[in-house]
């Protein structure tokens, strides 16, 4: 489940937003005051931040930029009553990746939101390594052992099992795997990807038929879990 925090002063506004984004099983977090929204704000649970900027201690284009001066790469959207082109400048040039003026309909806040969401899932920190149970793999080399032995995997096993270490946690569906590992020129099938993950259960499981790590999420897809 996903979690925004919204950040906005009038308090018929944030109880609206509030209830209709729970109405769509989102988590919802909330704030009045831009000092509230930067303590919040950088917690890195938080995957989409709804800012206004007429806060009436820090201004919502100041939230903005030290959030991001300190690394905080979560997607923000910007609300305001104003309606100047400069504002909707100043604040994308702050960091905002969205804004949206007053008054504004609910399915175009909604619509907006589920792209921010889905663009900061496209945004994967990369990672050079992965420990859990017995195994260690370095994706960097592309070398791995499991109980102090040397495992030996393909290329494309290093790539699907990388990927799932990427979104720990989280159902990758097979679809996912088939575009990000595969790519959109190539055409395998699903039971390809299953292949790969058996093969991996194999390889890095202590029971293939009973994972522990490399999960089936029945209907959806995989989830790794350390």
């Amino acid at each position: 489940m996903k979690t925004i925090l919204i950040v906005e002063d009038d308090a018929a506004i944030l109880r609206g937003l509030q209830e209709v984004l729970e109405k769509e099983h989102y988590t919802v977090l909330t704030g009045s005051t831009g000092s509230r929204g930067l303590a919040l704000g950088k917690n890195e649970n938080v995957d989409l931040i709804i800012l206004d900027l007429g806060l009436p201690d820090i201004n919502g284009e100041d939230v903005c930029k030290e959030l991001r001066a300190g690394g905080v790469s979560t997607p923000i959207m910007m609300l305001t009553s104003k309606g100047m082109e400069m504002d909707k400048v100043l604040g994308l040039e702050m960091g905002a990746d969205d804004y949206m003026t007053k008054p504004f309909g609910i399915r175009e806040l909604l619509a907006r939101v589920r792209v921010l969401l889905r663009r900061k899932g496209e945004l994967v920190k990369d990672i050079e390594n992965c420990i859990f149970g017995e195994v260690q793999i370095d994706f960097v080399k592309q070398e791995t052992r499991r109980k102090g032995k040397n495992v030996k995997l393909s290329v494309r096993e290093y790539a699907v099992m990388k990927f799932l270490a990427q979104h720990e946690g989280e159902v990758v569906t097979r679809e996912m795997l088939l575009n990000k590992v595969w790519g959109y020129d190539t055409f395998p099938t699903t039971r390809t990807v299953d292949n790969y993950i058996l093969a991996l259960r194999k390889k890095l499981e202590d029971d293939a038929a009973s994972p522990k790590h490399i999960l089936t999420v029945h209907t959806a897809g995989y989830k790794f879990v350390k």
